[in-house]
């Protein structure tokens, strides 16, 4: 969602962009199984080496988080191409993998990774605020926030249609993966109450609900389904805990959610303070009776479902679409390399 999304757009820019993965779709589908195939990450790193030493050619390299996880600094640094600028971007508070780790060692040897990359680089684009400050107190000698954000195309018309069956109660859903489900288990008696009595269904997209225990539908995650699968919900929900990495979390799934033209109920945990307007685009909940009260206010209050879930549409039209950021990013990249940017060139762009 921060590369693919915007390679069209690139494109457009007159941007030739050539895209390096470290590992393959299979083995992140695998992941989501709890499968790890060790002969995959034999082979990922010399591949990236490979890819690194080709970079030499490059006006731009643009990285995600890191090129080389969990080696240190001075040996992913001393393969950069020495007269070819890097931009690092970051969704996620990756450092804390490093800077907060049980291991003494691993603090030692790669606590300092991170930062020390963002300050050799050409531009460090942050999703949020929490990743943009430790960028800033990294030294990063330039920075950008950009949200994680969603193509308006894929949530159309019928991203936005409600179920006009109302025989069956409303839908709260969940979209994610086998990393964040443990974030839905504090909820679980709450749904169990709630599916029992009537007043409401539950879906998770992404994940085994029952292997967690959790009183949920199990959708399967498909690139091609998932907006479908979202906009059947009629709420949309993202609990966190208030920790380091949840904090740089991009609320990326808040997005999603609000793109359907759903209200949605949050933890106010780090940009999702942003995301969510509370009594405009949904409710921020912390404790769990709020979160009770707050599903129990929507679940009874179909007009506000519809008025909360119209704002939040706005606000994704507004701010988090690829359609506003995709000539801002482009010009960023652009500015990175050491190009001129015909800013009015850009802002025609799609």
């Amino acid at each position: 969602m921060r590369s693919h999304l915007y390679l069209p757009w690139l494109k457009d820019a007159g941007i030739d962009a050539t895209v390096s993965a470290l590992f393959s779709d299979d083995y992140v589908s695998r992941l989501q199984r709890g499968q790890k195939r060790l002969s995959e990450i034999a082979t990922a790193y010399p591949a990236r080496l490979r890819a690194l030493g080709e970079a030499k050619d490059f006006e731009l390299i643009w990285i995600e988080k890191e090129a080389l996880p969990w080696l240190p600094f001075w040996i992913e640094a001393n393969l950069f191409p020495r007269d070819v600028p890097y931009v690092l971007d970051y969704d996620d508070a990756i450092f804390h993998y490093y800077d907060t780790h049980e291991r003494r060692f691993v603090r030692a040897v790669l606590g300092g990774k991170i930062p020390a990359l963002m300050r050799g680089a050409e531009l460090v684009l942050a999703g949020n605020r929490y990743l943009g400050d430790f960028a800033r107190r990294s030294g990063a000698r330039r920075l950008e926030i950009l949200p994680t954000v969603i193509d308006l195309q894929r949530y159309g018309e019928e991203a936005l249609a409600r179920r006009c069956d109302r025989a069956e109660p409303p839908l709260i859903g969940w979209i994610g993966q086998r990393a964040t489900a443990p974030l839905l288990l504090p909820y679980r008696d709450l749904f169990a109450r709630m599916s029992a009595s009537g007043i409401a269904r539950f879906a998770a997209v992404g994940i085994d609900a029952a292997a967690h225990g959790l009183s949920m539908e199990s959708v399967p995650w498909t690139e091609e389904t998932e907006v479908a699968s979202v906009a059947r919900f009629d709420i949309g929900i993202m609990p966190l805990v208030d920790k380091p990495f949840e904090r740089g979390k991009c609320g990326y799934k808040l997005v999603q959610y609000m793109a359907c033209g759903l209200p949605v109920v949050a933890s106010p945990v780090g940009v999702n303070r942003q995301l969510v307007e509370h009594g405009v685009n949904g409710f921020l909940a912390e404790t769990m009776e709020q979160w009770e009260s707050s599903l129990r206010a929507l679940l009874f209050d179909a007009d506000l479902r519809r008025r909360m879930g119209q704002a939040g549409r706005r606000k994704v039209e507004r701010e988090y679409c690829v359609q506003v950021t995709g000539p801002r990013f482009a010009s960023l990249l652009m500015e990175a390399a050491g190009r001129r940017v015909d800013h009015d060139t850009f802002s025609k762009t799609h």
